[in-house]
């Protein structure tokens, strides 16, 4: 008897969510390695299972046609953010820190091997990154991206620190916390995996797509905030939520941010299909995953 078509497509979807979580078993075991080669920077607490995972997922399906091979830069790039998000967020206590954070991370940015392991982590990265065929044109955008991710992220430090310290002044607006979204990391991941897979060779070309990724960016840091202000307030964390604006306005934000980067993102088809897929995915998987879920889990 013929199987029904109907039966047939479900068992042809279902084998390539299967292929796709093969995909991420793949990445996850690369971002095992690299978290044991870095064991004073990937504490259990809070490093768990749902960390490594989650990227793994989100890397796979953000480039499904891709192998392993091709989404470890980005994977581990995103790994490398989280580990810095943690050092940044919840272990510097002084602004001397934070200042040696973008120091060194500066550094590597321009060659140097690093002096603790965050840095040498982001070296080790660099390093692969150096062997695309596109690095010598593309180097100043992944090191541009890198100065928006450190910078940001010292800044939001600082608001939190001054909050702390009782200058609720100083807290900044939505518009100024969504400006600041660089600290999401999204768009250092993004332009890292378009250097490893070689496929955009020119700054030129680059422009439009890393424009569309960083509105997508900033979907993804409401989109974060609207699954995690929960744990954000337990951790002492900053979210949209906490300056003033509701959840009916947030999630209307994050519509009106979708059709902004869908408007970005349909003139690439043409000459850039997969990065085009790549970014869609991306927001894509994000609304879906955090509708249920979070990377850190549980402390």
């Amino acid at each position: 008897m013929a199987i029904p078509l109907a039966s047939r497509d479900e068992r042809e979807a279902a084998a390539e969510h299967g292929r796709i979580c093969a995909l991420a078993t793949e990445c996850l075991r690369d971002l095992q390695e690299c978290a044991a080669a870095y064991p004073d920077l990937f504490p259990p607490d809070p490093f768990g299972p749902t960390v490594f995972s989650g990227v793994a997922l989100a890397n796979a399906f953000g480039s499904p046609w891709a192998d392993a091979g091709r989404i470890r830069i980005a994977a581990r790039t995103a790994l490398w953010a989280f580990a810095a998000d943690w050092l940044v967020d919840h272990v510097a206590t002084s602004p001397e820190e934070i200042d040696a954070f973008a120091e060194g991370c500066t550094a590597v940015a321009e060659g140097a091997a690093g002096n603790v392991p965050l840095e040498r982590l982001l070296a080790s990265v660099r390093a692969e990154l150096t062997a695309s065929a596109v690095w010598p044109a593309l180097a100043p955008a992944w090191r541009d991206a890198l100065r928006r991710y450190v910078e940001a992220s010292a800044r939001e430090w600082r608001w939190k620190a001054a909050a702390a310290r009782g200058e609720r002044s100083a807290l900044p607006t939505v518009e100024e916390y969504l400006a600041n979204a660089d600290n999401f990391g999204s768009h250092l991941v993004n332009v890292s995996h378009w250097i490893a897979g070689e496929t955009v060779d020119t700054l030129e070309r680059l422009r439009p797509l890393a424009a569309a990724g960083e509105e997508v960016q900033r979907a993804l840091r409401l989109v974060n905030d609207l699954a995690t202000y929960e744990r954000d307030l337990a951790w002492g964390d900053l979210n949209s939520l906490m300056l003033g604006a509701g959840r009916e306005e947030i999630t209307r934000r994050v519509d009106e941010l979708a059709d902004r980067c869908e408007r970005l993102i349909a003139p690439l088809e043409d000459g850039l299909p997969r990065e085009a897929a790549y970014l869609r995915r991306q927001l894509g998987y994000s609304i879906g995953f955090y509708g249920t879920s979070d990377y850190w889990g549980d402390r």
